[in-house]
């Protein structure tokens, strides 16, 4: 059989519903964060003018935010939503707040996922709910855990309360039939994350997948987790259901293990991140039975390997347990591809109060400059679609 490849370089498909004007106004952008001076500029300057009042909010939601975040609420999402459903691209709304410290806080963050639970729930354009942890439990308690130190009484009542809110999460999700993803974060409050998510998995995935845990790649004993938590799940009677990611906090978890004296959870190179990331893959894949993921990518040859393995074995390219993903504002040339030939593709909107969502984008931004090339792939796309556009 002839090897089976999708066109990722059709320009066309990639940026059919993006006017003249918004591929201009996507390739000024890009063009800024593939200068790593300019980047750090505007992202240094953006978070002083805010931490100081300046009135600088009506400019980042018009350049950057609109770009990456589908609004600041779940109503201004709405023609995102659509957007991308009008291309057969699924919306994940994802309530990207940082920082927050406060008991009220995480109720708020709590709350708000429920009600995206409402939102998606019979919606085929909205497939998935998702939250962060530290957006529902303190950071310092998550922490503890994983590290397996004794807690004060204060702690425990903050794990107690914080296990309380995702099970109302998990139990309202598995209520309403409505998937959820649980994110993955930094290694060192990690163990907690997957505490809570497997007993969630193991709970409320009986009769099909509702909770996702994250794996991020880039972590050398991922893989092998990964084969250990399926087990678990064909022994006692429940499917695994696991995102796929290479990771987000490559520098800091390596600082982190240098400073603090401890061998670095990361792989130590990217050709290894991605070795480990195809065989996640390739495993999830030969147990589709038991097993349902997604393959949160914006690698090309991931995005292909997998397409190629489930032709190869057979797979309809809309499996109920076959997803891919990328984030909205990005990658565009492997979302709409993808959904053009038919396969189960969404892309992650964030939204939020447009102060509150800076952190994320300072990290995507950042997050572009180090990953190779990434940002220049995108300028190359968007160039050639303007050339044959002739605009």
């Amino acid at each position: 059989m002839s090897e089976f490849r999708l066109n990722f370089q059709d320009t066309e498909t990639a940026f059919r519903d993006k006017s003249d004007a918004e591929l201009r106004e996507k390739y000024r952008l890009f063009r800024m964060m593939n200068s790593p001076i300019l980047n750090g500029i505007g992202t240094r300057s953006a978070t002083f003018a805010l931490s100081i009042g300046l009135p600088v909010e009506w400019l980042i939601k018009s350049t950057v935010f609109e770009q990456f975040c589908g609004g600041e609420t779940i109503k201004e999402c709405q023609a995102t939503i659509d957007r991308l459903g009008n291309s057969g691209i699924g919306a994940i709304l994802d309530y990207s707040v940082e920082g927050k410290f406060s008991e009220a806080d995480f109720e708020y963050g709590k709350d708000e996922v429920i009600r995206n639970l409402e939102r998606a729930k019979n919606d085929d354009d909205i497939p998935f709910a998702v939250f962060k942890m530290t957006g529902i439990a303190p950071l310092g308690t998550l922490e503890k855990i994983s590290s397996g130190a004794d807690l004060k009484e204060s702690n425990k009542i903050k794990w107690e309360n914080a296990n309380r809110r995702v099970r109302e999460i998990c139990e309202y999700a598995h209520k309403i039939g409505q998937p959820v993803f649980i994110d993955a974060e930094e290694s060192w409050i990690q163990n907690a994350i997957d505490q809570m998510a497997m007993e969630m998995i193991a709970e409320f995935n009986i009769e099909k997948p509702i909770v996702y845990t994250t794996t991020q790649m880039y972590r050398h004993d991922r893989l092998q987790y990964i084969k250990d938590e399926h087990e678990k799940a064909v022994e006692n009677g429940y499917f695994f259901a696991v995102k796929l990611v290479r990771g987000a906090y490559m520098e800091k978890e390596r600082e982190r293990a240098e400073e603090m004296g401890y061998p670095s959870p990361i792989h130590p190179d990217k050709a290894a991140t991605d070795a480990a990331y195809d065989d996640a893959v390739a495993y999830c894949l030969e147990h589709i039975d038991e097993i349902s993921f997604v393959n949160g990518t914006h690698n090309e040859e991931s995005t292909q390997k997998m397409a190629q393995i489930m032709e190869e074995k057979g797979l309809s390219h809309d499996h109920p347990h076959c997803y891919y993903s990328q984030l909205y504002g990005m990658s565009d040339n492997l979302s709409y591809i993808l959904a053009d030939n038919g396969y189960n593709v969404s892309k992650y909107v964030p939204y939020g109060p447009v102060k509150d969502a800076v952190p994320y984008l300072i990290r995507r931004a950042r997050e572009n400059t180090s990953v190779t090339g990434q940002v220049s792939r995108e300028l190359d796309l968007i160039s050639r679609e303007m050339e044959r556009r002739n605009i």
